[in-house]
């Protein structure tokens, strides 16, 4: 699956407003047409699985030397009750990304690889909503990193349009 290629989403077969099932390619008011879903340039796959993320799976990420991106198809499983995108999802997928960035300053500053880096403060502004069928994707802006703490900041998107930030501090486990 590599850039540019379509993408089939795993939501259910008919998308929460049932006017039209996805067999039908499109609902017409939330969901695109499955030729639209394409990779946004640069992502892959997400290269690290857990169970924890497994439930909203595919996702996918882009890494660089400062950062991670991870993003996703929203779909019903993504949703709360009222049928917004759940902002639990959005700051566990900021979290995930900030301390996957961490990591990633972490190595191309040279400094010892951690053993682990562990969230100590979480903090997530909720600027809109973000929609069923969008793409939702992190983009940390901010990391600095230390010896035993490590500061992190992101903006996440949906459809190019900021729906949070967040900012964490990560305490570095060292691997001695």
């Amino acid at each position: 699956m590599g850039n540019g290629q379509a993408v089939v989403p795993t939501w259910p077969a008919r998308c929460s407003c049932r006017e039209v099932s996805l067999d039908a390619r499109s609902c017409g008011r939330h969901l695109r047409s499955m030729s639209e879903l394409t990779l946004p340039e640069g992502y892959a796959p997400h290269f690290r699985k857990s169970r924890f993320t497994d439930p909203w799976e595919p996702l996918f990420s882009k890494k660089e030397a400062m950062q991670v991106s991870i993003g996703l198809w929203l779909g019903e499983a993504h949703c709360n009750s009222r049928g917004l995108v759940h902002g639990g999802l959005i700051a566990s997928l900021a979290d995930n990304a900030m301390g996957l960035s961490c990591a990633a300053a972490l190595e191309t500053e040279g400094k010892p690889a951690p053993s682990g880096l562990v969230t100590v403060n979480l903090s997530a502004d909720y600027l809109g909503s973000a929609k069923l069928g969008q793409w939702l994707a992190t983009d940390t802006n901010f990391v600095r990193t230390g010896r035993s703490l490590c500061f992190a900041g992101c903006l996440i998107h949906a459809d190019g349009t900021p729906v949070a930030r967040a900012i964490a501090t990560f305490k570095v486990i060292s691997a001695s």
